[in-house]
């Protein structure tokens, strides 16, 4: 392969399969409330009293710290999050934030702060943007353009997929839902992956191997466009999927390489798997509510969409990263 790339083929390693049948879900096991977390009264005054100190001591949100707070409710919900990311069915709502009666920008300020309680937040995109507008631009989804930025059909992904480091978790505040679609879909990449143990085991056996992912421009100049890195593999006996059939076969595009038959096989299968709608659950994200998922367990869809013509009312979540290892930056390099 003569292609420049950025070399991620250390994680490759063999089949295994999970210790525990933890995130080994179908649609039908799943309960609302499994995922759903109520923003409890003790909280909500929490919020009012924090939006509040917001106000009178005015200060660039990215320089809000969790530890600052005596915010022992929200604590609680936020903790509660995190145990289901971790240990229960890996994807969370709160339900919901105040958007009636409290600014936007302020409601921002405070998800800033409550995502803090699951992980150090970390840059998005590599110019260092930390809280990232998820809306349609009206741009195609071609080489250079996120899929978060249009409208349409996502096929099941974890974020960041191509990248040297992955968020270990995916928040979204959303400030509109669409008028129409947008809708998010769950599934356990755990199930995924046993599905394709029994149906497709070659198959999946290719998703140990390396593969090029299009990096969708995330780098510096001149940086290789690709990034060469399996779609499963395992870190301290979890699960740690680089899930996007859609980026790998960009990814050949981009290094002008012919993608092998194997490979090929493996993503339409993976495809096809994910397909089922045995495997995904359905849970839209409405206006107020903060979703969150763990980014190397669960898969996420989003159907396509149509907005609103007036631009107050169009599609718009605000999304938050966060992932511990290496440094804050968006590719966590440190000297």
């Amino acid at each position: 392969m003569g292609v420049r790339y950025l070399d991620c083929s250390h994680e490759a390693c063999e089949i295994r399969q999970p210790e525990s049948d933890r995130l080994l879900w179908l649609a039908g096991d799943i309960e609302t409330g499994d995922w759903l977390v109520e923003v409890t009264p003790q909280a909500l005054t929490e919020i009012e009293q924090l939006s509040a100190f917001f106000a009178d001591n005015p200060l660039p949100v990215l320089h809000r710290r969790l530890d600052e707070f005596d915010l022992p409710a929200c604590r609680a919900l936020m903790t509660q999050m995190k145990s289901i990311l971790d240990d229960g069915v890996g994807f969370a709502v709160l339900d919901r934030l105040p958007m009636e009666s409290l600014p936007i920008d302020t409601l921002v300020e405070v998800y800033w702060v409550l995502g803090q309680c699951i992980g150090r937040p970390v840059a998005q995109k590599w110019n260092g943007q930390m809280i990232y507008d998820v809306c349609d631009t009206g741009a195609d989804y071609a080489y250079g353009t996120r899929g978060s930025h249009t409208s349409v059909e996502l096929v099941f992904h974890t974020d960041n997929a191509f990248a040297r480091m992955l968020p270990d978790y995916v928040g979204l505040l959303c400030r509109n839902p669409a008028k129409s679609g947008g809708i998010s879909r769950f599934c356990s990449l755990y199930s995924v992956h046993q599905r394709l143990l029994q149906q497709y085991p070659e198959q999946l056996a290719r998703l140990y191997q390396p593969m090029l992912f299009d990096r969708q421009k995330e780098h510096r100049d001149g940086a290789p466009p690709v990034c060469l890195a399996p779609y499963f593999s395992w870190r301290e006996g979890r699960l740690f999927a680089r899930a996007n059939s859609s980026l790998v076969r960009k990814g050949y595009e981009v290094a002008g390489e012919t993608m092998d038959t194997a490979l090929s096989d493996a993503l339409d299968a993976i495809d096809e798997v994910c397909a089922a709608d045995d495997l995904w659950y359905e849970a839209p994200l409405e206006r107020g509510q903060i979703q969150y998922l763990n980014n190397h367990e669960i898969g996420h869809y989003r159907s396509a969409f149509e907005d609103f013509d007036e631009a107050e009312r169009r599609r718009h979540l605000y999304r938050l990263w966060h992932r511990e290892a290496g440094s804050p930056t968006y590719d966590g390099l440190t000297l």
